[in-house]
């Protein structure tokens, strides 16, 4: 879940692509519904992150039915 990198000599700790997106979702009444899609359809244009990591964080998430509709029509 929580991805390590060098940033100059420090080490971040950071979420990985489907993890963010599934937080997206959950927390969509704070950053919009729209960031939320968009975040989806960016991560599935790019290629970041694929359709069963996605599924695999909006259970962990609990999103799986906030997720459903917007992942089987951009998938």
């Amino acid at each position: 879940m929580l991805e390590s990198h060098a940033i100059g000599n420090m080490q971040v700790r950071v979420t990985n692509v489907a993890k963010t997106v599934a937080d997206c979702f959950k927390f969509r009444s704070l950053v919009g519904l729209d960031v939320a899609i968009e975040a989806l359809r960016e991560a599935l244009r790019a290629r970041a992150a694929s359709v069963d990591e996605l599924w695999s964080y909006a259970a962990i998430c609990r999103v799986t039915k906030i997720m459903r509709p917007y992942l089987e029509a951009l998938a």
